[in-house]
């Protein structure tokens, strides 16, 4: 009933709402009509996505999608928008949200990923009022280890741009005690942004992938997905080989080798023990919580 009322609520937005303006910009890019009318490949289209990688930042977002972007039946949107929490002309921005979604054939479907979708408040709303029978890509790992990895993020981001930065442990600690508003570690707390998904979706629509699974041992995950988009088998051992230099897989497809981007697989910081402790514990019952939730279990210290 949720997602019946917010879908006829959006069509009556869409329906008398002004035309979109010549220039929109939606999270930073700006669209026009020369960015939309290109002319696409013969007997292509473009459509809203049959999936979405939802989540989660420094899970493995990149990895999944450029990974399923080797079966022939995926096309794979380039652009990440963060359209479904985005505040601003919603109605008109949904229009442009479709056109942002790649060219495909008939017998393609479109998967697009933005991983700031699993902790937003707005995205399962609105995600379930333009379609209610999607199927969701959640990819998680280990959430102690995620935040170190989100910090990581950060930390090179600031150098790179020339800011100051902060020892992780004294954004983990604040007066001695856990500083459970630091925000890597609110992303971390996956039963509390679970909840607001299964308010509307059934967990059946929303396939986890193991994100450290992933690292480790692709093909067996990535074969999962298959099943659950009812794609047929396509990805094999031999489209991954272990980069020796990078520590992490790389992709064969296509009679091409490729990596991800030099940003993805950086070192982590060594994090002091006790601190790391705190935070593993105080992350242990949000961990049992989403278990129970999405009834499996994951191997998180």
């Amino acid at each position: 009933m949720a997602c019946f009322l917010a879908s006829a609520f959006l069509f009556i937005l869409q329906t008398f709402a002004a035309p979109p303006q010549a220039s929109i910009s939606l999270n930073g890019i700006n669209l026009n009509d020369e960015d939309v009318t290109l002319s696409p490949p013969p007997g292509t289209s473009k459509r809203p996505p049959h999936s979405i990688i939802i989540g989660v930042r420094k899970g493995g977002t990149r990895a999944l999608l450029e990974m399923l972007d080797i079966h022939p039946e995926v096309a794979a949107a380039a652009t990440e928008v963060h359209f479904f929490d985005w505040d601003e002309n919603y109605a008109k921005g949904l229009e442009w949200y479709r056109e942002l979604m790649p060219y495909s054939y008939p017998h393609q479907i479109t998967v697009e990923k933005t991983p700031g979708y699993f902790t937003s408040t707005l995205a399962p709303e609105r995600i379930c009022a333009m379609n209610s029978s999607i199927k969701l890509l959640l990819i998680l790992r280990d959430p102690a280890e995620r935040v170190v990895s989100d910090y990581t993020q950060v930390y090179f981001n600031r150098l790179e741009n020339h800011k100051p930065v902060q020892a992780i442990e004294n954004l983990l600690v604040r007066n001695g005690a856990l500083n459970t508003g630091y925000k890597a570690i609110q992303r971390s707390l996956y039963d509390i942004h679970m909840r607001n998904w299964l308010r509307h979706f059934p967990l059946e629509q929303i396939h986890i992938v193991d994100g450290d699974l992933l690292i480790h041992d692709p093909l067996p995950e990535l074969q999962k997905v298959e099943r659950f988009l009812n794609l047929p088998p396509r990805i094999v051992a031999s489209n991954f080989y272990f980069n020796q230099t990078k520590g992490f897989y790389c992709i064969r497809s296509d009679g091409r080798e490729r990596c991800l981007h030099e940003s993805k697989g950086r070192p982590h910081p060594v994090v002091n023990s006790t601190v790391l402790q705190q935070l593993r514990s105080y992350l242990q019952e949000h961990n049992r919580t989403f278990f129970r939730l999405v009834k499996r279990t994951f191997n998180w210290q």
